[in-house]
């Protein structure tokens, strides 16, 4: 066999190693093609540590980001762990973002320490659609440990960072997370008639792998655990083509 028959065979074989490794990846899609486009991945890797935290310490910040959370871990495809420090999720609510009471395993942990340990027993599990923990502070190698017990695996890994004090930002640490966003209540449209409309967020990545940042306004997740884009968000490419048919008419 001639030398470049032979480097040619070798390029075939990490061409179909690679290939291999992009299947072994598997992702899980928001739906929404303007968020969906804007993540390296084209949605989120689900053998992959992703960190989200609140805006701010308030409640409804509070509550956006969990809720956030839950909506990623109804759309993946098995039991779900969710590792806390307080009880204070309220399972009605987790329900109406998707996530179904007879779904969740809850562990209750001691400190910051032993939730990152349960979240890393697991993850090596392998038998666990998600694994949630909420903690208020994880350093990088507690991270990089939680990120190499998903790789290989089909569990995603959710880490809350809960606010340690006023004015602290929760993710100025350093991470191994392959996502990190932070989500915040946005004001809600109001209803044709009388009343409210969905819940919105404000929705930002913050840092992505391969990727650039973004920040968006969407619906909260609804009973499927789907967020969505605002009408007038889904309209504006809409609306900027008439206004150009308009223009070059």
């Amino acid at each position: 066999m001639s030398e470049s028959s032979v480097l040619q065979s070798l390029r075939d074989t990490l061409s179909a190693i690679e290939a291999d490794g992009h299947r072994r990846r598997p992702v899980l899609p928001f739906g929404v093609p303007a968020v969906d486009e804007r993540l390296a991945n084209g949605g989120l890797r689900l053998d992959a540590l992703h960190e989200v935290a609140a805006a701010t310490p308030a409640m409804g910040d509070d509550a956006s980001a969990t809720l956030f959370l839950a909506g990623v871990a109804a759309r993946a495809w098995g039991p779900v762990l969710w590792v806390v420090r307080r009880r204070d999720l309220f399972a009605p609510g987790l329900y109406q973002s998707g996530l179904a009471p007879d779904r969740v395993l809850y562990a209750e942990a001691s400190d910051d320490s032993e939730v990152l340990a349960l979240m890393e027993e697991g993850l090596r599990h392998r038998a666990l659609g998600a694994v949630i923990g909420e903690t208020r502070r994880a350093a990088m190698a507690s991270t990089r440990r939680l990120q190499l017990a998903a790789e290989g695996g089909r569990t995603i890994a959710l880490l809350l960072k809960r606010h340690a004090r006023e004015g602290a930002d929760p993710l100025a640490v350093p991470s191994a997370a392959v996502t990190r966003w932070r989500v915040g209540s946005a004001p809600s449209a109001p209803l044709p008639v009388a009343g409210v409309g969905r819940a919105r967020w404000d929705l930002a990545l913050v840092r992505q792998r391969n990727g650039e940042p973004f920040q968006t306004i969407v619906e909260a997740c609804d009973e499927t655990g789907r967020i969505a884009l605002p009408a007038r968000l889904v309209d504006r490419p809409a609306a900027a083509g008439r206004a150009g048919a308009r223009a070059a008419a």
